[in-house]
């Protein structure tokens, strides 16, 4: 499948928005810049993924896709939960037992890991529905639709994340292109700017969080056409390596904690950003190369490499 650019430039802000915004430091200094983020980074991550998701010719290869996010999902969301039981983190736990360790990997993921949570059981109901349920294009969206109401009534998922994605698989099943549907245009700030102004809208499960989600991608796209050629570059690769920064970023979030208090002379923090997302993103992509490097990626995430090139 031929990749978009657009589509990895709107992965890599995302991306890059969700670390800024777990360091603690930054989301405390800017919480409403932080809730605004909320209401469309992670339902943006989902609906691109829905948009992306192909139908399988066999089940097999359904199995071994979600085999590839659930590995590297039971190590790193078992690891966050430990550490939030030893660590003075802002989800600390009090006690660890292994029900609770149960409950946090199937029902309730800590940290950034519950994205995959959501993902794997988005993909298992995209494959059981549009490989076996014979009907039209919307019996189909219906029924996905209702599966998700019952997961949420089971509590394992939230049904305004779900429903992102399947927007993307209707989307993409509908033939339409995600950048005629997100129509790159400046004039999408306005009515963005707007929304954003009343925190009332900052929830992605109401309508007006899936405009600010919308009118964000619009705008964004926009951007895109103005982009340096480097800049571009740098985004395309970053964007083709979300899953590295999404596994291993906590540990270098968590990690910017003890190095935070060097910056205490920009009292913006704006520096302590720059230094803390930059680490981030190359402590992980970084580990990942190592990984590679090794040859343990194929045991982690089922492929030879983690890694998508830098292309120049």
């Amino acid at each position: 499948m031929q990749r978009i650019p657009e589509l990895d430039y709107l992965k890599c802000v995302f991306i890059l928005l969700m670390v800024t915004f777990h360091l603690v430091y930054i989301g405390d200094s800017y919480p409403y810049a932080k809730q605004v983020v909320y209401t469309f980074h992670m339902p943006g991550f989902l609906l691109i993924s829905g948009y992306l998701t192909r139908n399988v010719c066999h089940w097999r290869k359904g199995v071994l896709k979600i085999r590839r996010l659930l590995v590297p999902y039971l190590c790193m969301e078992t690891g966050y939960v430990v550490m939030s039981y030893l660590l003075p983190v802002r989800e600390r736990l009090t006690e660890l037992t292994p029900s609770i360790v149960l409950d946090k990997i199937l029902l309730h993921p800590l940290g950034p890991y519950w994205y995959l949570h959501t993902l794997m059981l988005c993909l298992i109901l995209y494959y059981v529905v549009y490989q076996y349920l014979r009907a039209d294009g919307l019996t189909q969206a219906i029924v996905f639709g209702l599966a998700l109401f019952g997961l949420q009534a089971c509590g394992m998922i939230s049904f305004a994340n779900g429903l992102y994605f399947l927007i993307g698989c209707v989307l993409h099943r509908c033939g339409m292109d995600f950048r005629q549907v997100f129509r790159p245009v400046w004039t999408a700030l306005v009515p963005l700017v707007l929304l954003c102004c009343y925190s009332e809208n900052l929830h992605r499960g109401r309508l007006e969080g899936m405009a600010i989600t919308y009118f964000t991608c619009c705008v964004l796209l926009w951007s895109y056409r103005y982009l340096p050629v480097h800049v571009e570059r740098l985004a395309g690769f970053i964007g083709r390596n979300t899953l590295p920064i999404l596994l291993f970023s906590p540990i270098f979030t968590l990690l910017s904690r003890y190095y935070q208090p060097w910056f205490a002379f920009d009292a913006s923090g704006l520096c302590f950003l720059l230094v803390a997302v930059s680490s981030a993103v190359g402590g992980s992509i970084g580990l990942f190369w190592v990984m590679d490097r090794l040859h343990f990626s194929v045991y982690f995430i089922g492929r030879e490499r983690g890694i998508f090139p830098y292309k120049q």
